[in-house]
């Protein structure tokens, strides 16, 4: 079938691509076109999604049967992809778990008891739940939307999981928090991908809390993974977490994927049955890190994009609070 990816040369959209060639759909990916270009085979639409003409202007009269969207971040472009694909078979739309009102804190129970937000704000969580409606609006029973929580692998640009990899891998006293059995659920790029590729095969409706099961893991765990994926000889120093926020270290900035006990109690407790339910697998946090890392290693490792501030705990702060620990 002819598939579309709004997204695709990037991380999570890159995935996609690769496996709905692999499942033998013809692929079109449309984007801005300042990320790269898509696997060779695929058909590169550009234009700006918030220009309402762009995107048909694109297709120029190639119609998709199936759309995978990674990209949504604006309200007009949720409008102009409604208006423009209105009629696909099936529709499948990455939104996050900040769409619902409670998150985080969280926890967040099953799809349909949880209110996401309807207000006007231009911000993340408001713009995606206002996409969610939009598109929902357009599609009725043909549309899914993926409120996606963490997300890890291979091609991420974030570099949440990679600063935690490079400082482990340099090994070292390294500073971590105190509460580091605090659970924490990811899920794989690749299986996420592939999974939204068959959702919208099979133009499967409605809302799926797309994250790890609880109790996957926890923040311990992942560093310890971390450290034994790159051999390092890294040694855990344990701050606590009333004294990481009073030297200024910001949740999930600083120390990536770290937040602070109070919320971290629930934010992890996110109600995935449906999306067990539906087949998302959840692959070993194991070989998702060690995969990371082999990516990580080789020349495809990008640079990070000029003028964006990446995560990580500047030296500074470190030393200061390894001083005397």
């Amino acid at each position: 079938m002819r598939l579309l990816v709004l997204g695709g040369t990037h991380f999570l959209g890159r995935h996609v691509v690769t496996a709905a060639l692999e499942r033998g759909h013809e692929v079109a990916t449309f984007t801005r076109g300042v990320s790269g270009a898509p696997p060779d085979g695929v058909r590169a639409l550009h234009g700006d999604r918030d220009d309402p003409a762009a995107l048909p202007a694109a297709l120029d009269g190639w119609a998709p049967e199936l759309v995978v969207d990674t990209s949504c971040q604006t309200r007009a472009a949720a409008g102009n992809a409604a208006t423009a694909l209105a009629d696909v078979a099936g529709y499948a739309f990455v939104s996050s778990l900040n769409a619902y009102r409670s998150w985080p804190p969280g926890p967040i129970g099953e799809e349909r008891d949880e209110p996401t937000w309807d207000t006007p704000d231009d911000e993340y969580g408001p713009n995606k739940a206002h996409a969610e409606r939009v598109l929902g609006a357009a599609l009725g029973d043909r549309f899914l939307t993926a409120r996606a929580g963490l997300i890890v692998g291979p091609h991420d640009p974030l570099y949440r999981l990679g600063w935690w990899l490079d400082r482990i891998a340099a090994g070292g006293r390294v500073v971590v928090p105190a509460s580091t059995d605090q659970p924490i659920a990811l899920v794989d790029a690749r299986d996420l991908a592939g999974w939204l590729v068959e959702m919208a095969e099979r133009g499967v409706s409605g809302a799926v809390n797309t994250t790890g099961p609880v109790g996957m893991t926890t923040f311990g765990g992942l560093l310890d993974t971390c450290r034994e994926v790159t051999g390092s000889d890294a040694e855990w120093v344990p701050v606590p977490d009333a004294d990481l926020l009073a030297a200024g270290v910001e949740e999930w900035v600083h120390l990536p994927m770290w937040l602070a006990p109070e919320t971290a109690r629930t934010a992890w407790q996110v109600d995935t049955t449906r999306a067990r339910e539906l087949g998302l697998p959840s692959r070993p946090v194991r070989d998702s890190v060690a995969d990371t890392w082999a990516w990580m290693r080789t020349a495809d490792r990008p640079q990070p994009p000029a003028g964006r501030e990446l995560p990580g705990l500047p030296p500074e702060l470190e030393a200061g609070l390894l001083a005397g620990r």
